[in-house]
């Protein structure tokens, strides 16, 4: 735990916060920290800061809290992913928000299997406590966004994605590779409004909407089985690119670990 988590409504309004649960125990037994000492804190989709330890109980911990002006910028990517085993995606999750994702769409294909999407991995109180273990892990507060959709065509004709300047699909079959898609990122600057928050924005609570000048990608990465070939020409007819990692077929959680981490440093790079 590299960052301590508050949540805004554990915060009184002199700006102090008691903590009784898995945080003061890391503060008590693994940071060892003692009255006077300052850890770093951030605050949920809020800024950083300095929590000065006041006083320490067995169990409990009461911290003095300094917020930063500003919050850390949102999450320039985006995932939509084909829903994969519930035990995939529930070892997916703390690394998705660790790597930094604003959005996450888990959507129906052709070889997902139906009942994936009765698991109680699903739901927000879950994923979200898988959520807060990465964010803490990686040091950032910017919870991601999930959406659950179960029909692909559908989702695809009506959503326009306006804070997206690239779209991507992974697929063994792409000629291209990540690289050679990313040549022209920048190019372009998508339309982007400034009004209340639209489809297809993430949350980021308490931040203005992305602004324009940023470049949003969102990937896309198929079940383990694949993309079907008419899928694949769905996502090319609304503005995706296909691009493809060579001949391997990988497990999902290794396709989204490995790419997001390539996105990422490529995305770094550009700025």
């Amino acid at each position: 735990m590299n960052l301590i988590l508050i949540f805004p409504e554990e915060t009184g309004p002199d700006g102090r916060v008691k903590l009784t649960d898995q945080r003061a125990v890391h503060i008590q037994n693994v940071l060892r920290a003692e009255p006077g000492k300052v850890l770093r804190i951030g605050l949920l989709n809020g800024p950083f800061g300095r929590g000065r330890v006041e006083e320490m109980v067995e169990g409990s911990v009461t911290l003095a809290c300094e917020w930063e002006a500003a919050a850390p910028p949102c999450p320039t990517l985006d995932l939509l992913l084909a829903m994969p085993r519930p035990k995939v995606l529930k070892r997916l999750w703390a690394q998705l928000a660790a790597l930094g994702v604003g959005r996450i769409i888990l959507t129906n294909a052709e070889k997902v299997e139906r009942f994936y999407f009765d698991t109680h991995v699903l739901n927000p109180d879950f994923y979200n406590a898988r959520f807060i273990e990465g964010l803490q892990q990686a040091r950032d507060t910017r919870l991601p966004e999930v959406s659950v959709i179960k029909q692909l065509k559908p989702f695809l004709e009506t959503e326009t994605f306006p804070t997206i300047e690239k779209k991507l699909i992974a697929d063994p079959s792409g000629e291209h590779s990540l690289f050679q898609t990313l040549e022209n990122l920048g190019e372009k600057v998508p339309s982007i409004g400034t009004g209340p928050k639209g489809r297809g924005s993430p949350n980021c609570v308490g931040a203005q909407r992305f602004a324009a000048q940023e470049r949003r990608i969102l990937l896309g990465i198929g079940p383990e089985g694949g993309w079907t070939p008419y899928e694949l020409e769905m996502f090319q007819a609304h503005g995706f690119e296909v691009f493809g990692m060579g001949p391997r077929i990988l497990r999902t959680d290794t396709a989204c670990i490995g790419l997001i981490s390539l996105l990422a440093e490529s995305l770094r790079k550009s700025v």
